[in-house]
């Protein structure tokens, strides 16, 4: 039976004087991540025009692969890590492809 996969974007707002520290923090993720059971794609994009905007492009093969991610200790430790570091509070979007 084949199940459509769940496309997520995360926008992450460092504060501008902590951008290289955030960075460094979100860049631990990929490799642990892309190694995880039900995760098709996982790129960390940085905005050219805002240094201070990340994104996470990411696809899941169901919502439970993805709350099995938001549950594992490396996203647990980065999430800790990186709270004093952002100027706002993620905003994590979870996606349906239409066509």
């Amino acid at each position: 039976m084949f199940t459509e996969s769940v496309r997520v974007v995360a926008r992450i707002t460092a504060r501008p004087d902590k951008i290289g520290e955030l960075k460094t923090i979100l860049l631990e993720l990929v490799g642990a991540t892309r190694r995880e059971e039900g995760c098709v794609g996982y790129q960390l994009l940085q905005n050219r025009m805002d240094p201070t905007d990340f994104t996470f492009v990411e696809e899941w093969l169901s919502d439970v692969a993805i709350d099995a991610h938001l549950a594992t200790s490396h996203v647990q430790t980065a999430f800790a890590k990186a709270q004093p570091l952002l100027a706002a509070a993620p905003d994590i979007r979870r996606y349906s492809v239409c066509a």
